[in-house]
């Protein structure tokens, strides 16, 4: 039995098509992966964070990005799109097109059985090379429980599990506390 090659693409390759593509996919190291549409859970999860998250606190300045948005590791030839991600104060963006992000403080992803261990583990592990990172967020569609990471230091992040309707996250890269009723609301659990 032959195997067939897997076509490798550069980063410069991947950019072209993806700006032509009908449908998003992450680039991976040399390989482009199609993404899965999302449900309607996952829809109103984001939009009720994004709708929850300031753009001000204080003095402070922040961008506030969809899943439209590209986030850049370069250490790991990659780009993915994060459900959502915050940077605080100017966005650094690879280029003039600002299509990619490379500095956020906080990066949300809303997990589907199909990217739940994914996001866990190979995303986290190469998200924590951004140096702006501070917070990850892991937002459960089947109920009201998230996972929430938190920088102590380069090589430390605390886990905090939040459960339960009444259950109120403590954000502290952006100081902001986010009620799991107001990040599920209008939500449907099966």
């Amino acid at each position: 039995m032959v195997l067939a090659a897997t076509k490798r693409y550069t980063a410069t390759e991947y950019l072209a098509l993806e700006d032509k593509a009908e449908f998003k996919s992450e680039f991976i190291n040399g390989e482009i992966i199609p993404m899965a549409g999302a449900s309607a859970n996952h829809n109103k999860i984001a939009l009720n964070l994004c709708r929850l998250l300031p753009l001000v606190i204080g003095n402070q300045t922040y961008e506030i990005f969809m899943s439209d948005m590209r986030l850049w590791l370069p250490e790991y030839s990659r780009y993915t799109y994060p459900d959502v991600m915050v940077v605080a104060g100017e966005p650094i963006f690879v280029d003039q097109k600002q299509m990619e992000v490379t500095n956020p403080c906080l990066i949300v992803e809303i997990l589907s059985g199909s990217t739940q261990a994914h996001d866990h583990d190979s995303k986290f592990r190469q998200y924590r090379s951004i140096p702006s990172f501070q917070e990850y967020i892991l937002v459960y569609q089947n109920g009201y429980e998230v996972d929430h990471y938190v920088k102590e230091s380069d090589d430390r992040w605390i886990l905090t599990t939040y459960r339960g309707e009444s259950a109120v996250i403590k954000l502290s890269s952006i100081q902001l506390e986010i009620s799991l009723r107001d990040l599920y609301r209008r939500v449907t659990f099966d």
